[in-house]
């Protein structure tokens, strides 16, 4: 069974060979499906993250004081700033150059490294057609340069059922020679015709046609099997949340019960008192013992105030002698 087809377009342009201009999408054409590990600390059971961490102190090191450097001798590097860097990158042209035409089987295996499936985009359905069928025809793939995530590829679109595929290939700096201790002597060891007709015959005998769903990826399925095992066991591990986050289901009920109790503080509140209500209640929940105390303090502050006006009226204005007992005539 194959992975489902993407609907997500990776790449919008058109293909040029000569005069023709052919608008195109491309779509990928392989998925990553098996399982990914993922690294956890098993004392804590928390994510463990990848650091950018000096080689030399062990410590890690701020994003904004890396920078890019390409080794030129052992130890030597040269330090090439953003602006170098976006500089040398490739001009998009959104556009799949056809420079030459030439048969698929002319093409080692290793050069291949990633297909696209091609599909004709507005109005470029009869010109499609038309390069799918020649290529089909004659045998050839075209050989194209095309810039895809500010990347140049060299690339071969070649026919494809229905459709195109636009095979990425390799620069020929990314191939390596096959070493020659792997081939020996093959002059000395040439097969006679007998055994090469032994070997047709059991060649024949498996012959069938292409069908990728006979094959199977045996290392997923078996990990596929243990990891639902295990889950039906209720053999699952619950990460830790990291420092200041926190799973979205605990952070929604968290705000859910919040406002629950806010709604309910709300409801249960009594409407505010007038002011003398609520010096009436205050007097009415005083304690017994503390009237008495109240009422004595009330005495002693009325006293002092009588104190202080006879006081003010028996003393002279300021700067003048008291006057003596006004005398008899």
């Amino acid at each position: 069974m194959s992975a489902p087809a993407s609907t997500r377009a990776v790449w919008k342009g058109a293909i040029s060979f000569g005069l023709v201009h052919i608008p195109v999408v491309l779509y990928s054409a392989t998925a990553d499906v098996r399982p990914k590990f993922n690294l956890i600390d098993s004392s804590t059971m928390s994510p463990v993250g990848n650091r950018q961490v000096s080689k030399t102190t062990g410590e890690a090191v701020q994003r904004e004081e890396l920078v890019k450097g390409i080794q030129v001798e052992e130890g030597q590097y040269v330090v090439l700033s953003k602006e170098e860097i976006r500089n040398a990158l490739p001009k998009t042209t959104q556009t799949i150059e056809i420079e030459a035409f030439v048969d698929v089987a002319s093409i080692p295996a290793a050069f291949f490294n990633k297909p696209y499936h091609v599909a004709p985009g507005a109005r470029g359905l009869k010109p499609f057609a038309l390069l799918r069928d020649v290529l089909e025809r004659t045998g050839k793939v075209g050989i194209a340069k095309v810039v895809m995530s500010t990347k140049q590829h060299l690339a071969a679109l070649m026919p494809s059922g229905e459709g195109l595929v636009l095979e990425l290939l390799r620069w020929s700096d990314e191939v390596r020679d096959a070493p020659s201790s792997t081939l020996g002597d093959t002059g000395a060891a040439a097969p006679n015709e007998r055994e090469l007709k032994m070997a047709e015959q059991l060649v024949n005998e498996l012959a069938g046609e292409w069908s990728p769903d006979l094959f199977h990826d045996e290392f997923r399925e078996k990990l596929q099997q243990l990891v639902q095992a295990k889950a039906e066991k209720g053999d699952v591990a619950t990460l830790q949340p990291l420092p200041g986050e926190e799973t979205p289901e605990s952070s929604a009920d968290v705000l859910d019960l919040t406002e629950l109790l806010r709604r309910s503080l709300q409801a249960k509140a009594p409407a505010p008192a007038p002011a003398s209500s609520r010096r009436s209640s205050a007097a009415a929940n005083d304690e017994p013992e503390a009237a008495p105390r109240r009422k004595a303090a009330a005495a002693k502050t009325t006293a002092r105030a009588r104190s202080s006006v006879k006081a003010a009226a028996s003393s002279p204005p300021s700067g003048k002698p008291a006057a003596g007992p006004r005398k008899k005539t």
